[in-house]
């Protein structure tokens, strides 16, 4: 027996709909105190709790199907869900307040904080080999230097994009030799396999169900250009309800160790969710995806994105080194992490 008949779930149209483009950036360590219980007389500190869910964040599918936030706030608090359909667009929901906390990759986080976006992230969700360089089937691009003059799908201010880059430069090319044309996840997977561009910087689950279904080949493959699943949540909601926050990260922790030991549950989340075969499903998680990680930001996730903001300057998301740095010190909020109590849910 689920809870999803009573789940709130309000649609990505309405949350892009209440996009505001102003917002400060604050300090790192915020919260530094694990906050009070909510069994405490005050109650909770908000009578709304608005977070995303991903299928490419395993973890937020898992919490929602099983209802751990409903159940701890009871009548209390209404939890309102809202998809995401890739970073850009969980960024986009922060930036605008329409979403207390949402998950994207982790160069997408550094994008995002960089240019203003007022966001520090709590948690890290996995550690995903979630994006890679497609062809069709047949295809006669078989390396990436081969895609000199070539389109590209990608979806801007998400990994695969900065999947694209890395891969480029690595490769002696640059954004100048290729034409990358803009699109979402699902619609640059519908423009390979239909032929209208040569290539996707794709991502999972969507990329596992291309190529097991449309015999779309990966080119490149490198988990080392590869951000981690980073959970964000707006300042304002750090600083003004940090008992909410550390609840949230509670219910991450608590279905970390549920999707470990229930793999075959997770993937059948997954598949029901993404409208996805339950091998796609399998693959994505038992190949692509470790979660079995330290879910404290920190060093390991600095290390990566210290190799991913020169690249963000030299293609001008950002406009200076300066701003990059600025960001990764005021990115990481580790106290809920670090304080996290599954065994409270």
């Amino acid at each position: 027996m689920t809870h999803r008949s009573r789940l709130l779930l309000a649609t990505a149209t309405a949350a892009v709909g209440a996009l505001a483009l102003s917002g400060c950036v604050a300090g790192e360590g915020s919260a530094t105190d694990r906050p009070a219980s909510a069994a405490e007389s005050e109650g909770w500190s908000s009578d709304t709790l608005t977070l995303d869910f991903a299928t490419y964040n395993p973890l937020s599918l898992i919490i929602r199907e099983e209802g751990w936030l409903e159940d701890a706030l009871g009548d209390d608090v209404e939890v309102t869900w809202v998809q995401s359909a890739g970073s850009n667009k969980a960024n986009e929901a922060l930036r605008a307040g329409a979403v207390d906390v949402g998950s994207t990759a982790g160069s997408a986080a550094l994008l995002a904080k960089s240019n203003g976006s007022p966001i520090q992230t709590i948690d890290i969700y996995s550690q995903p080999n979630w994006s890679a360089l497609v062809v069709p089937e047949g295809s006669d691009i078989t390396e990436v230097s081969d895609l000199a003059g070539r389109s590209i799908a990608a979806t801007k201010g998400t990994d695969p994009y900065f999947f694209l880059l890395q891969s480029l430069e690595e490769a002696g090319l640059s954004l100048d030799d290729v034409d990358v044309q803009n699109l979402q996840h699902a619609d640059g997977k519908s423009a390979l396999e239909s032929g209208s561009v040569d290539a996707w910087s794709g991502l999972d689950p969507l990329l596992t169900t291309s190529v097991e279904s449309a015999g779309s080949e990966i080119i490149y493959d490198n988990i080392d250009f590869n951000s981690y699943g980073f959970l964000n949540a707006t300042e304002e909601f750090v600083t003004d309800h940090p008992d909410l926050a550390q609840l949230v990260v509670d219910a991450y922790e608590k279905a970390r160790q549920w999707a470990i030991d229930n793999p075959d549950d997770t993937a059948a989340i997954l598949a029901e969710v993404a409208g996805i075969d339950i091998d796609i499903a399998t693959t994505t998680l038992v190949d692509r995806t470790a979660l079995d990680i330290d879910p404290v930001p920190g060093d390991a996730q600095r290390d990566v994105l210290e190799i991913v903001g020169p690249i963000f300057v030299d293609s001008g998301d950002v406009a200076s080194q300066g701003l990059i740095d600025d960001a990764l010190d005021a990115l990481f909020e580790p106290t809920f992490a670090e304080s996290a109590d599954p065994g409270s849910l």
